[in-house]
């Protein structure tokens, strides 16, 4: 049996202006962010602050997913989502996971 072959992700955390707009426009730019290489991903909102969230995305290689962390596109598509403060982006390689 083989060792699971893990993508690298990009996590980015902000906070939006509404989550129902930002949601929208997000799945709009589903297309967009496939064809730049990601591979499908996670959305959490904090429990307290609802308009916090933490976005974990999985990449089909590490120099496009950096790429697309610092494209003009993802900065516009933000500003376009709502995003209302200065966002934190992380370029994550998978290293082990934690035993159970």
């Amino acid at each position: 049996m083989g060792k699971k072959a893990f993508m690298p992700a990009l996590l980015f955390r902000y906070r939006v202006a509404d989550f129902p707009t930002w949601r929208a426009t997000f799945d709009e730019q589903g297309a967009s962010r496939w064809s730049n290489g990601c591979r499908g991903g996670q959305v959490y909102r904090n429990c307290h602050e609802p308009n916090e969230l933490l976005i974990l995305l999985e990449w089909d290689g590490l120099v496009r997913a950096r790429l697309y962390s610092q494209s003009d596109d993802l900065l516009e598509s933000m500003k376009e989502a709502g995003v209302s403060d200065r966002p934190d982006i992380w370029l994550l390689e998978h290293t082990d996971d934690i035993a159970r």
